[in-house]
């Protein structure tokens, strides 16, 4: 497989790659503006119009630097990162509330982020509210009509791909040959937690996706909508997306979009077969205590 040109650390470049051309408006979604330059430098988030239509971009910026805490550096999602992501999505909302569902504007998020800032400051400010207020954002958002498609570009990886990706309706993906990595862990860091030795770790790796890194064995999980091929089919490729992700919540399909939807992917690419076993197993199990914490009347 021949390695071509990586679009690592390139998030801003892929903002002008994906959208309309000169119609990408940083720092303003609705009735919102983040005129604080200073403030989460490593997302940069705006207003765009993709195909005509106006659309919401949270991207990561992995040339940015936040002085305020120093972990947060090459696309790694901080604690003002996090937050400024959550407020992009809820402006989103917000300045589209009284839009019939056809109207809602689709949420494209550009991902290139090798995880959360672990700094010691930002744990005990409260890191874990920010990502985890993100997520909620989008998730909100998914729920409310909003096409939400991730493009990952680079790195997407651990706590950071969770809050920033995961949550999209769809995935896609460069393919393996433009260096994009999608794991939740290193293999070192695996072998660390389970006690498992490097080597028999990448043995594993060579059978079950499981363990290894890159987004084709991602897709062979369901994980991943689409592989993209090409630099330039990122732009078409969202916009097939954003088209197909309305065409399911009109039709009140949500189910088959977001994470629920990925597990349904992951079946019938027989990448994630037990998943249905182990779904029936825990409603049995629960349906025979479950009278026990009803709720009394």
């Amino acid at each position: 497989m021949e390695m071509q040109e990586t679009m690592m650390g390139r998030g801003r470049d892929a903002i002008d790659m994906i959208v309309d051309a000169d119609s990408f408006k940083e720092g303003v979604i609705g009735a919102k503006t983040f005129e604080d330059e200073t403030f989460g430098p490593g997302a940069a988030v705006g207003t765009a119009t993709l195909d005509g239509k106006e659309v919401t971009i949270i991207a990561s910026d992995a040339m940015a630097f936040n002085e305020k805490f120093p972990v947060v550096y090459a696309g790694i999602i901080g604690m003002e990162e996090g937050y400024k992501m959550a407020q992009s999505v809820y402006a989103s909302l917000a300045a589209d509330a009284d839009k019939p569902l056809a109207e809602k504007r689709a949420i494209v998020l550009i991902v290139d982020t090798p995880g959360n800032g672990p700094g010691k400051v930002e744990e005990i400010i409260g890191m874990n509210k920010a990502t985890g207020a993100y997520q909620l954002a989008l998730a909100e958002a998914r729920l409310k009509g909003h096409p939400i498609v991730a493009m990952v570009i680079g790195r997407a990886i651990s706590g950071a791909f969770l809050c920033h990706g995961l949550q999209a309706d769809h995935i896609l993906s460069l393919d393996a040959q433009f260096g994009t990595m999608i794991h939740v862990m290193p293999i070192t860091s695996i072998s660390r937690i389970i006690k498992k030795d490097i080597e028999t770790l990448e043995e594993l790796s060579k059978s079950n996706p499981v363990f290894a890194a890159g987004p084709r064995f991602f897709s062979a999980l369901g994980g991943v909508n689409e592989l993209v091929g090409s630099i330039d089919g990122m732009r078409p490729a969202i916009i097939k997306h954003i088209a197909e992700i309305r065409a399911l919540k009109a039709a009140g399909e949500e189910d088959k979009l977001g994470p629920w939807g990925r597990g349904l992917l992951g079946q019938e690419v027989k990448g994630r077969v037990v998943r249905p076993k182990v779904i029936e197993k825990m409603n049995e199990e629960f349906a025979a205590v479950a009278e026990k914490y009803a709720p009394s009347r």
